[in-house]
């Protein structure tokens, strides 16, 4: 299984008060059609259809003037039932940035590739919603960063990541020289493109484009992995979900560096600054309709060759 799950439970709350966010990528057609059908659904089982601002005018306009709650003015996160997600990862990225702070699970239905975070698939869109608002669903949990800049003594910049806490070179010709830190001690410095900082959710992300191993979700722990290093020593390090994990842009380097987070969050690194990711306090808790073995998404996901397997499982899913 993936992750800690937890099965939904009704909040004790009529359905006049049920509140779901509807978080889609309204400048593509197909996203935004999905959305209209889910808020049509959501509006005639009497829930109140919550979307982001950046999405209103778009939604408002192709609704024909639904009554639509706005995220933020009309509802808090802390008042939100559940997050439907049109769209892939990239998209539930952002919804799980919306939904910081609240403990609304995100479901995910996938309108592009095969996603690692998404959960159902756009052909089962109404049945989907139909679940979702019988809250048949299981509540999946998965590991944050906590991440801070450090410029000296001083705090300079806090955020978070589901995926990875990336410190790129800013400048395409210039190399970045760094130390890593493993819990408070240095491990190796060198020359490199960047050094990735992820969770076992990101280890098919970046960290897998960079060489990383893949860590089942199952598995809390913490990555990290340097892109393109010189330097003898620099392999992928996998630590415990206890640990901490740094790095510091050396005085050396020519430039500035950049911290991204989840690819959306940026900010600049001048020399000196250190980069500190732990494990956050804070999960982003996924709703599965179809909870399955985590296997059978990278067979999915990479379309790896498995013809020729006999490995027999019986009807439990257990090998005989």
């Amino acid at each position: 299984m993936e992750g800690a799950r937890r099965r939904a439970r009704p909040e004790g709350v009529t359905v006049s008060e049920r509140s779901i966010l509807v978080v889609a990528h309204t400048g593509r057609p197909e996203s935004l059609g999905a959305a209209v059908d889910v808020i049509g659904l959501l509006t005639a089982a009497g829930v109140h259809a919550v979307v982001d601002p950046e999405s209103l005018d778009d939604l408002r306009a192709a609704t024909d003037g639904a009554a639509l709650r706005v995220l933020g003015a009309d509802i808090a996160v802390g008042e939100l039932e559940l997050v439907i997600v049109l769209g892939g990862d990239g998209t539930i990225l952002r919804a799980a940035e919306l939904a910081r702070g609240g403990s609304a699970p995100l479901l995910g239905i996938n309108l592009g590739h095969v996603g690692f975070l998404a959960e159902s698939e756009r052909d089962d869109l109404a049945s989907a919603v139909a679940r979702a608002l019988d809250r048949d669903y299981l509540v999946e949990e998965r590991m944050t960063l906590s991440v801070r800049v450090k410029h000296g003594s001083e705090v300079v910049y806090e955020t978070w990541a589901l995926n990875e806490a990336t410190v790129e070179k800013a400048s395409r010709e210039r190399m970045l020289e760094v130390v890593i830190e493993v819990d408070g001690r240095p491990l190796s410095s060198f020359g490199c493109d960047g050094v990735v900082m992820s969770t076992p959710t990101g280890s098919t992300a970046y960290a897998f484009s960079a060489g990383g191993p893949i860590v089942w979700p199952s598995l809390d722990a913490l990555l990290l992995v340097p892109l393109s290093a010189h330097a003898l020593f620099a392999r992928p390090l996998v630590v415990g979900p206890n640990s901490s994990l740094a790095v510091e842009v050396l005085d050396r380097t020519q430039g500035v560096g950049v911290l991204w987070c989840d690819g959306r969050r940026a900010v600049d690194l001048p020399r000196g600054a250190r980069v500190v990711a732990r494990r956050s306090s804070t999960p982003v808790r996924l709703a599965r309709l179809h909870p399955g073995p985590f296997t059978d998404r990278l067979v999915n996901k990479f379309a790896l060759p498995v013809h020729g397997w006999r490995g027999p499982i019986d009807e439990e899913g257990r090998l005989s």
